[in-house]
């Protein structure tokens, strides 16, 4: 399948895959709007699109454009999401033919990787309209208010692009709360590279930090823009191995480079020490975020439009919503990347209503003793998984995702005195609602392998009890036979 160009494309695709409704009644995007398209994840519907905006002539809304993972891998065209992670690490771990003079292959797999760069032009689709900031732009866009309580509206898929040493872009997902008219406040949390750019200016006594937010891109731009790449990966260039072709930028008058094919970029400054309070915000875990934090304000010169503008929202909450589908996405393209630092993982599991964040169940080969608490630490120590509260190890025949053997390997393989790991006072989700403190709470290792003798004071662990082969075979010929007879006995 060729590459979808952009939103609209997208749309299009969707349509033609009968994956689409469109909603023909007139909805607000206060409250409304955001109803309806929990409503619709939860039943693990299609994506939409909303033809009426109430307050907004000429504008369309589009939601739940990750409905679900097969969604994902098509329009990316892989039959599996790890393909995807293994495109980064290839270069890697391609073996190198120094005794051959087979060559040509290795160094194509190399080069590819010059496919996936980013390319800069001066054309762009959404520089169609202007709207200067003294004419309250923001006020035009239907930003959703999600939550009855929230703090008012939000952009809520908002890509923040800020670039990191002048030459490394980021794009990061984190969410804005609309003040006026062409003031807002983004939520960069302390451990985002969007607040690294940020704790930067500060100490380079910087007062105003150059920044743009794209929202409406290809649906693989978008999903390399919520994923954590850690820095110093520029993430244009990684929107390039999701979509395995490099993307497009475009630069704005204030050096910003955002994706030429965005349906809406708003272009200004981030104001690095004018913090307000942001919030509260009905949050991923459910919660509405308490307390209160300061994050820094938003001054809008411009917003750029596409004609007859279309706005990609989302909505969180209590999971599993579009979130929880984006978050398995992730999951598989970054598993081949965490089996390569850490080669004994056999399969991972964010399971959603762990919120991601909240829980991981790991399966690993355990060759050694303390090798569970190995990688325990090791997770903790990378990129995202760091902020992970609850890690648990099981042994490489159970799989992660299978809740009801992990629940076994935990209730018959632990010991709680020895296999569970406390960890006081550590960095934490800055919105976990269990935290004391903003990002500062606790985290716990369950260690849920079979153990070695080493482990436990030189006893050998009991045998898993195993069927005898050759009763085994004759059984099931006999019983297969039932089963063909009567399907509905069984």
């Amino acid at each position: 399948m060729d590459q979808l160009r952009d939103l609209r494309n997208y749309i299009e695709w969707l349509e033609e895959r009968k994956s689409l409704i469109r909603i023909r009644e007139e909805l607000s995007p206060i409250l409304e709007i955001p109803t309806f398209l929990r409503k619709l994840m939860y039943s693990k519907g299609p994506s939409v699109i909303f033809e009426k905006v109430k307050g907004f002539d000429n504008w369309r809304i589009v939601g739940n454009l990750f409905p679900n993972l097969d969604t994902i891998s098509s329009f990316l065209s892989v039959d599996n999401l790890e393909e995807v992670g293994f495109r980064m690490i290839q270069p890697l771990i391609l073996p190198i033919p120094y005794k051959t003079f087979d060559k040509i292959k290795t160094l194509g797999d190399l080069t590819k990787m010059s496919s996936y760069l980013p390319k800069k032009t001066n054309k762009a689709a959404f520089t169609e309209n202007v709207i200067e900031g003294n004419d309250n732009p923001l006020d035009k866009i239907p930003f959703f208010k999600t939550w009855p309580k929230d703090g008012g509206r939000y952009i809520t898929f908002g890509m923040v692009i800020t670039l990191e040493n002048e030459k490394t872009v980021n794009m990061g997902v984190y969410r804005v709360m609309i003040l006026d008219g062409n003031k807002g406040i983004i939520h960069w949390q302390i451990h985002k590279r969007g607040a690294h750019v940020h704790l930067n200016a500060l100490e380079n006594k910087k007062d105003e930090i150059p920044v743009a937010i794209s929202i409406g891109s290809d649906p693989g731009t978008m999903l390399a823009s919520v994923s954590p790449v850690p820095y110093p990966i520029d993430k244009a260039l990684f929107a390039g191995i999701i979509r395995n072709k490099g993307i497009e930028l475009y630069e704005l008058n204030n050096g910003v480079l955002v994706p030429a094919n965005s349906e809406i970029v708003i272009e200004g400054r981030v104001l690095a020490n004018q913090l307000l309070e942001e919030g509260p915000f009905g949050d991923h875990w459910g919660y509405y975020d308490k307390p209160i934090e300061k994050y820094p304000l938003l001054v809008v010169d411009r917003v750029y439009l596409r004609d007859d503008p279309i706005y990609y929202g989302t909505v969180v909450g209590l999971p599993p919503l579009e979130d929880a589908v984006i978050g398995k996405a992730i999951e598989k393209i970054f598993k081949p990347i965490m089996q390569t630092i850490i080669p004994e993982i056999v399969d991972v599991n964010y399971p959603v209503e762990g919120v991601f964040q909240g829980m991981i169940i790991v399966s690993i080969k355990k060759r050694y003793p303390g090798q569970a608490k190995k990688v325990m630490n090791a997770l903790w120590g990378i990129g995202q998984s760091s902020l992970t509260k609850i890690i648990i190890v099981v042994d490489h025949d159970i799989d992660p995702n299978d809740i009801g053997k992990v629940i076994w390997a935990i209730s018959s393989n632990v010991n709680p005195e020895n296999d569970v790991l406390i960890i006081k006072g550590s960095h934490s989700d800055a919105l976990d609602p269990s935290n004391l403190f903003p990002s500062f709470g606790s985290k716990m290792g369950i260690d849920a392998t079979r153990k070695l003798p080493e482990e436990r004071e030189g006893k050998v662990w009991p045998e898993i009890v195993s069927e005898d082969e050759n009763v085994y075979r004759k059984i099931e010929e006999i019983f297969g036979n039932y089963l063909k007879k009567d399907k509905n006995l069984f």
